[in-house]
């Protein structure tokens, strides 16, 4: 089974989004986890927008990527800046892809202003995921 990480700074956001998007569209071909440089809780604005497209990711759990240390991995994907100073070795020769996705989580304004930021960065992640998938060779 292929194993993917998606990492982030906080696990709540982008790299949710992308763990459901990567499920979704790759199925039980790969085996997916997300986790952050420190686990922050899952935002609920993000559960909202993936639910807008038929993405349930309400049972997802905001996890610190020390959770996976010493774990195989095939491919780890970053989806934000965060430095490679603060992204741990894994065992294997994982391949890196690297992604940076805006926050939505830092969006200024009105709730429904928030909200279409989340949309737009969700519907890049979903564009990213399922281009990832499509040109998925094990």
């Amino acid at each position: 089974m292929i194993r993917i990480l998606i990492l982030c700074g906080g696990n709540s956001c982008r790299s949710q989004m992308a763990e459901g998007f990567l499920r979704h569209f790759a199925g039980d071909k790969i085996e997916v986890h997300s986790a952050g440089t420190e686990a922050q809780g899952l935002n609920p604005l993000a559960v909202n927008v993936m639910n807008e497209v038929g993405i349930d990711i309400s049972n997802h759990q905001s996890k610190s990527v020390d959770v996976y240390a010493g774990q195989r991995f095939d491919w780890v994907i970053t989806v934000c800046d965060i430095d490679t100073e603060s992204c741990p070795v894994f065992i294997g020769e994982a391949k890196r892809l690297h992604h940076s996705f805006f926050d939505p989580a830092k969006a200024d304004g009105t709730e429904e202003e928030k909200l279409e930021k989340f949309r737009e960065v969700r519907d890049e992640v979903k564009a990213f995921a399922e281009e990832f998938v499509s040109n998925f060779s094990a």
